[in-house]
């Protein structure tokens, strides 16, 4: 695959392009106006041009413009090309940090697989607060780029003592502890199934935070290495670590 603009190119068409609409042989499918001056305006695209759609539920479709215009348009859909592909059923919670590396935890954790994105507050969390539709967009940007059909949903942010008194009973918790580090723990031979990555904030966790998790029953002490990473660093070398030992990065899982 290659590039073009900053969409990635299909092995059908030059363009993927994220929908929020039901696809299906035949199916027309309206654009609003920013998708509209992106294909036409931006890309140059015409009546009769090739698109891959995509709308996380119904997989990747090859589509052709059937009608253009300044503020509107349409496409039509005329083949599946791939099926929905599902990520394992990974959460991401992650401690927002300053703006541009937040967005980076997103982009990367939309391209390598978790199935949701939970920007949690911690007692060292430097933001109080996040624009949850500007982060949905990095997600549904990063699925396009990469050829993904699903795009993971980005929560509002959440309180991290508040999420884990509800924790589910059946989803592990693999803790990257930064004061871990150059320790021998690993995932080791932990099971599949429902799982979710925390990531602390760039001050760490609190001394009463790290006793806690430590003595969660699901929770999984991780060390990332012998260095303390920065926190975008980290998220991806926790969900590099979590995919080659427990993800789909080797084929479908199975349970």
């Amino acid at each position: 695959m290659g590039v073009f603009g900053h969409k990635t190119v299909s092995m059908t068409a030059k363009i993927r392009l994220y929908v929020d609409h039901p696809l299906g042989d035949g199916q027309t499918v309206p654009l609003d106006r920013d998708q509209a001056h992106y294909l036409f305006g931006v890309m140059r695209q015409q009546e009769g041009a090739d698109v891959a759609l995509f709308n996380g539920r119904d997989g990747e479709w090859l589509a052709q413009v059937t009608q253009a215009g300044k503020r509107g348009g349409e496409l039509t859909c005329v083949r599946q090309t791939r099926p929905l592909q599902m990520p394992p059923d990974l959460w991401l919670l992650f401690a927002p940090i300053k703006k541009a590396r937040t967005d980076f935890i997103v982009e990367k954790a939309a391209e390598m697989g978790a199935a949701k994105i939970i920007p949690v507050q911690t007692e060292y969390t430097n933001s109080e607060r996040i624009r949850q539709d500007r982060l949905q967009a990095h997600a549904v940007e990063a699925a396009e780029q990469c050829g993904g059909t699903y795009v993971p949903e980005v929560t509002d942010l959440q309180r991290l003592d508040r999420l884990l008194a509800d924790w589910p009973s059946t989803r592990r918790l693999m803790f990257c502890d930064e004061a871990e580090a150059g320790a021998a723990r690993a995932l080791g031979a932990a099971p599949r199934g429902p799982w979710a990555i925390l990531i602390g904030p760039e001050g760490g966790f609190s001394v009463t935070e790290r006793a806690k998790l430590h003595g969660l029953p699901f929770a999984h002490v991780v060390s990332l290495g012998p260095r303390i990473l920065r926190a975008d660093t980290a998220a991806v070398a926790a969900l590099t670590v979590w995919q080659q030992a427990l993800g789909d990065w080797d084929g479908p899982q199975s349970d």
